[in-house]
């Protein structure tokens, strides 16, 4: 077989299916129709003479064969890719582009007014699509093309994912600024005192809050726990609820609501946020451009 006999379209279509597990889906993310997605399948299982995907309840499922060569097929995609994109020019004045960002509810709140300040001025047509993608799909979707970038904790290392650190800020205290149960200077038992709001995607298990009281032999009392950040502004302003958060978001909540924040009366490792991006968008003119920006939007914090 000669590889000048086989058309390399059939690996976007190839990747797309792979990565949606919907014949539908992957058309719509590439620009074609179900049934051409569905003629293109059909070219691929007769090249390799595997179904490559089974079709089941939960969707399209790869096959073994598929599953061995989706690496080969990324990687060798996204050097066409970086190819085409080196050769290409970004005018930020006139480019349309939307990014796809992955991101929490935080990294939203604090960094996208600051980032559109600037957006607006150098690209007014340009726009963004956040949400934030599971941390174990990360490297997977960013490899893909799928995302363009993504914000988030430190993670664990990939060759071909790039990063930069962004920030790394101190844990505070958080407490309705007319709680007079709490004075300007926190000691643990007065913190352990409290009722507390706990933020996690996670349904269980222990923060970095509760692991380092635990280390002291300590448990605090958490009345709630919420996957997102900005669910919990009003909480605090209008109960006694405690909120142990970066001390960006505190000072980010007292532009809102009346809250007061304080140090705590104990060590917890800090925050940390990286900008990470998949190294075939390494020399991406409109990658550097926004990823520039990124960065002197958390600088100016």
């Amino acid at each position: 077989m000669k590889l000048s006999d086989i058309d390399l379209n059939l690996f976007v279509v190839f990747d797309a299916i792979y990565t949606e597990g919907n014949l539908t889906r992957a058309g719509e993310i590439i620009g074609i129709t179900q049934p051409a997605v569905s003629n293109s399948l059909s070219r691929l299982r007769n090249l390799f003479d595997d179904p490559l995907f089974v079709r089941t309840a939960e969707g399209m499922v790869p096959t073994p064969v598929a599953q061995n060569i989706i690496g080969s097929v990324r990687q060798a995609l996204g050097l066409i890719r970086s190819s085409v994109q080196e050769s290409e020019s970004f005018d930020p004045a006139v480019s349309d582009k939307r990014f796809r960002v992955s991101m929490t509810d935080l990294s939203q709140a604090i960094l996208l007014p600051r980032l559109f300040k600037q957006v607006r001025k150098e690209a007014p047509m340009v726009s963004i699509d956040c949400y934030q993608v599971h941390r174990r799909d990360l490297n997977i979707e960013l490899a893909s093309g799928n995302l363009d970038l993504a914000i988030d904790i430190p993670l664990t290392p990939d060759p071909q994912v790039k990063q930069l650190p962004l920030y790394s800020h101190p844990y505070v205290c958080v407490v309705n600024e007319n709680n007079d149960t709490v004075g300007d200077k926190l000691d643990v038992d007065a913190y352990l005192s409290l009722q507390h709001i706990h933020i996690t995607s996670r349904r269980g298990g222990l923060g970095h809050v509760d692991l380092a009281l635990g280390k002291m032999g300590k448990k605090r009392d958490v009345a709630l726990r919420t996957q997102h950040y900005l669910s919990t502004p009003q909480l605090v302003a209008t109960t006694d609820f405690a909120l142990t958060v970066p001390k960006i978001f505190a000072e980010f909540l007292e532009n809102t609501v009346s809250i007061r924040y304080l140090e705590l009366p104990f060590e917890v490792p800090h925050l940390e946020s990286h900008l990470y991006w998949h190294e075939s968008t390494d020399r991406d003119q409109a990658n550097i451009w926004i990823r520039n920006l990124i960065s002197q939007a958390y600088q100016s914090t």
